[in-house]
């Protein structure tokens, strides 16, 4: 009978939460048509014509030092690369598949380039692995909701072995956990309808990866996809439950808690503009200013923000990515203090922005619109404060109000100047420090 270890869960945990901020990729042969990762399935394209995509695969331009170095500049702490998208490509040398970037142009293991290049940086090291696979012929075709062939009595389900195909997942699985030292996150996707938990003999994959990495991160999508937050928010998760839920492309309103009122680990994961992979249409791109605020948000909230990005068919992230996650970098740099390590505050949000807290006595305040007047810290006393400072600059502000505030003996102000305009205009961070209860 499986029991949770709360005490081993909440320790393999504590660098995860610390983190806050990691870099998703989503990189394969889709990049070369260029209309996001799920073109195969949207426009029911056939193998003997997605399979000149493959052909054609020749990313040139492929270096994932200057990926890692740009993730790393952007404050990100972890990254999560796209081993096997829902397509069956493989980025790594799996002895199971000739469908692999060996046997492309490319001709060799872009996986291992990806994992050396990001623990050089000191990053950690994820791998995501699709549990469906559009290419595999043991995997249903007519029957399934996502399958290209889908309804296409042109490719009938019959003499299809999904027994044959579990051993194939359970194979490159292993091979992903043996192959390439530490690895610290693996991200399978997805589940749905029927196919989930023990669908994906997930009891016994999950035991194989934790046997083979011992401390391992492993989300939630063997019970659910990105709207359904599997067992862990039961407090009684069940044997095949991810350390960690990820909902896709929102931010939960009000974080995550479980049935017994217990803050749940969450990641969410979300793109730079409305694809995963490669789309050369869509300049859609999120500001740097609205990327900050989201890894706030997501950390007051006391989840974690995995941000996208598709580099292209020849290996480039586009330069838009570029430009925001260098923005987003040079905000990080002044102000990482009040993310990392952070968490929810117990007090109230204020209308200006946004609170998160490192502890009980260092309070970080997110102020992203003007205030007119003092700024106002609902739920502190003035006689709490022990110090207040613009967290960019380590300068002093005055932890008092004026006479315009004497109507609110109960709220602290703070005095940020005689500027009205805010110093960053993304987001002003002031670090107070109270005394201890």
């Amino acid at each position: 009978m499986y029991e949770f270890n709360r005490e081993e869960y909440e320790k393999r945990v504590r660098w995860f939460t610390e983190a806050r901020f990691g870099m998703f990729i989503h990189w394969g042969i889709y990049a070369v048509p260029g209309r996001g990762e799920w073109v195969k399935s949207q426009e029911k394209i056939p193998d003997e014509v997605y399979d000149r995509y493959f052909e054609e695969f020749d990313p040139d331009m492929y270096d994932p030092k200057k990926w890692a170095k740009l993730a790393k500049k952007a404050g990100m702490k972890y990254a999560v690369l796209t081993t096997k998208h829902h397509d069956g490509f493989c980025l790594f040398d799996s002895a199971f598949t000739d469908y692999k970037a060996t046997n492309t142009k490319a001709g060799r293991d872009l996986v291992r380039e990806y994992v050396d290049a990001f623990r050089a940086e000191g990053l950690k090291i994820g791998f995501y692995y699709s549990l469906l696979d559009w290419h595999h012929p043991d995997y249903p075709h007519m029957t399934d909701r996502h399958h290209p062939m889908r309804g296409n009595p042109d490719y009938p389900d019959e003499g299809r072995n999904f027994d044959r195909y579990l051993d194939y997942l359970h194979n490159q699985v292993r091979e992903l956990c043996t192959n390439y030292g530490k690895i610290d996150i693996i991200w399978f996707d997805f589940s749905y309808a029927d196919m989930r938990g023990e669908k994906w003999r997930a009891t016994e994959l999950v035991n194989m990866v934790r046997e083979l990495q011992p401390g391992i991160l492993i989300d939630n999508r063997l019970e659910g996809s990105g709207s359904e937050q599997g067992s862990l928010m039961t407090g009684d998760p069940l044997p095949y439950h991810g350390d960690f839920a990820c909902p896709e492309q929102i931010i939960p309103p009000r974080g995550l808690v479980d049935a017994k009122g217990k803050d749940v680990v969450w990641e969410a994961c979300v793109t730079m503009n409305n694809h995963w992979g490669y789309c050369r249409t869509d300049g859609y791109f999120k500001p740097a200013s609205m990327v900050i605020k989201k890894l706030v948000e997501c950390v007051s909230k006391g989840g974690n923000l995995l941000l996208n990005v598709g580099p292209d068919a020849r290996g480039r992230i586009p330069d838009e990515s570029v430009k925001i996650l260098k923005e987003v970098g040079r905000w990080m740099e002044r102000n990482s203090e009040s993310v990392y390590g952070c968490g929810k505050s117990t007090l109230p949000k204020p209308d200006y922005g946004r609170l998160t807290q490192r502890d009980g006595n260092t309070l970080y305040i997110h102020v992203f619109d003007n205030t007119v007047g003092p700024l106002p810290v609902i739920g502190v006393k003035q006689e709490d404060i022990l110090s207040a400072r613009d967290l960019a600059t380590g300068t002093e502000l005055r932890a008092k109000g004026g006479w315009m505030c004497s109507d609110y003996p109960d709220t602290a102000f703070i005095t940020l100047g005689e500027n009205p305009v805010l110093p960053d205009p993304d987001d002003t961070v002031i670090r107070l420090k109270l005394r201890k209860e």
